[in-house]
């Protein structure tokens, strides 16, 4: 069991797969049918106080209240853009952790971002997410509260999240088993119900647990976060890119696809005269041509304090036809959310900078 202990020793309900809880009660000797009933509550109903869950006897929810935590974080921050975007900040106030979770609806669908980490270790120059680096990684049941509490805002519509997009704050590949034990239970039908093909894993690129996650037999789609044809550049855009050679990460992505049939999708941030020129168009295309993939190219959300430029629309557009001019499949992602800063890490640090100014005046 992945489940993880809090402070108390209480296992948290939210790391749990339902044949887990099944086990878990069933050492109380609960019948099975106990654990059905409480996911019903927790998943479908949206309440996660074992005392309103009012088909269990009274000494049943007392024990339920007991034995196993069903504590979530606290949603300190809630904005809604024009477009329909909101993001959420949350935290956990047991030890102070925040993470961004964002809803970007486009047409019947409702779209989680969420993330895996409290800021990221990658440290892209462009990004907020690493600023000031990793603090620590999400555990499961905080990885799947981010989805309950989405859920919880859009109940008032009476909508729920549909897909989910591992593209928030952190790296998910450097987080494998929360990760991994969150996605089982998104994808459980007693749990989120969500289809394997609507979970996408986005990663800056993992070789060796980029091939782990080719053999969990689910077709999850998988997103490199690219960002520059060739190994010079993107190194000086992604520190971590150090780490691993940009061939070994294709080659993983090349079996990737070999084991689940699931195309790739390139992740390419477009930055004004840094890498959004007709010469870096036509690397890319080189590299789409020596593996199945597909490519998302997104322009930049600017982050003050940080010296990149969104680029002009004409350069996007021209960037665009000469990689489909070459045969690539690419496509131009509909910004959101810039009136809230919804790019990842944007609301978090600002919540940070904030309760920084807040302790100097204190001081002074």
């Amino acid at each position: 069991m992945l489940a993880a202990m809090t402070k108390s020793g209480n296992v948290n309900f939210f790391a749990m797969l339902p044949d887990e809880l099944t086990q878990f009660v069933g050492g109380w000797g609960w019948p099975s049918y106990r654990a059905g009933q409480i996911y019903q509550w927790v998943y479908q109903k949206l309440v996660a106080n074992p005392r309103e869950m009012l088909n269990l006897s009274k000494l049943d929810r007392q024990t339920l209240d007991d034995r196993i935590s069903f504590a979530i974080g606290t949603v300190t921050q809630h904005q809604s853009s024009s477009d329909g975007t909101q993001k959420i900040l949350v935290m956990w106030e047991e030890d102070g952790a925040m993470a961004e979770s964002v809803i970007i609806p486009d047409g019947p669908r409702r779209t989680a971002c969420i993330s895996s980490q409290v800021g990221c270790p990658v440290g892209c120059k462009f990004c907020a997410s690493g600023v000031g680096g990793v603090k620590q990684s999400l555990s499961a049941d905080r990885i799947v509260q981010q989805i309950f509490l989405l859920n919880k805002i859009l109940a008032a519509k009476n909508e729920h999240i549909t897909n989910v997009v591992f593209m928030g704050m952190g790296e998910p590949l450097a987080n494998y088993a929360s990760v991994m034990q969150a996605v089982r239970i998104l994808h459980d039908p007693k749990c989120f119900n969500i289809g394997a093909r609507k979970i996408t894993i986005s990663t800056v690129g993992v070789p060796t647990k980029m091939r782990e996650l080719a053999n969990e037999n689910l077709p999850l789609n998988l997103a490199i976060s690219l960002h520059a044809p060739s190994e010079s550049l993107r190194k000086q855009l992604i520190p971590w890119a150090e780490h691993f050679a940009l061939e070994d990460i294709l080659e993983a992505a090349r079996y990737y696809f070999e084991q689940t049939g699931r195309e790739i999708t390139l992740e390419y941030i477009l930055l004004q005269d840094v890498n959004d020129k007709p010469e870096h168009a036509r690397q890319l295309a080189a590299v789409c041509k020596t593996l199945r993939a597909n490519v998302n190219l997104i322009r930049y959300n600017e982050v003050n304090g940080l010296p990149f430029i969104r680029p002009r629309a004409e350069a996007v557009m021209r960037f665009q036809m000469i990689l489909r001019e070459n045969g690539v499949n690419a496509h131009v992602r509909k910004s959101r959310g810039r009136d809230i800063d919804a790019a990842c890490g944007q609301l978090r640090r600002n919540e940070k900078l904030a309760q920084i100014t807040i302790a100097k005046s204190i001081e002074t």
